[in-house]
């Protein structure tokens, strides 16, 4: 990958992670609004999720922008971005045609984000991120060991 490439990557990383810090600094701040929003969508566990959904979205989002465990970050947002677009976003289970509209527009950006996190998950965090500072999984590095 050239520096071009490499810089591309690391913008990349760190817009697509972004929506993430925001969305736990925002938690943060909402603790209880955000229990109740969980509670009204039959999330089980809501008081103790919640920390969860933070810790990950601020310290993975955090991560992601700096390229640390950029693969396994991505994953996690993944399967992460999934469960939200199916609990929050089910469209399809709704009546009124303006929240069928807001919803499905939700719903089909958390796929693009889920588009985002998988190329990330498959290429690692590119050449401009603490994986490759540490020496750890891009994938030509991964390629290039398995042919040796």
């Amino acid at each position: 990958m050239n520096a071009g490439a490499s810089a591309l990557a690391a913008v990349g990383r760190f817009l697509l992670a972004l929506i993430f810090v925001r969305a736990g600094i925002n938690k943060l701040g909402a603790v209880a609004a955000t229990v109740a929003n969980m509670t009204n969508h039959g999330v089980p566990l809501p008081d103790v999720l919640v920390y969860g959904g933070i810790a990950l979205e601020l310290g993975g989002g955090l991560m992601m922008m700096a390229g640390l465990f950029t693969r396994w970050v991505a994953a996690a947002f993944f399967l992460y971005t999934l469960t939200l677009a199916l609990l929050f976003h089910g469209y399809w289970r709704l009546a009124d045609a303006a929240a069928v509209r807001t919803d499905a527009s939700f719903f089909f950006g958390h796929l693009s984000m889920m588009g985002g996190m998988l190329a990330f998950a498959a290429f690692g965090g590119g050449a401009f991120s603490l994986d490759a500072l540490l020496g750890r999984g891009s994938a030509s590095s991964s390629v290039a060991a398995a042919r040796s």
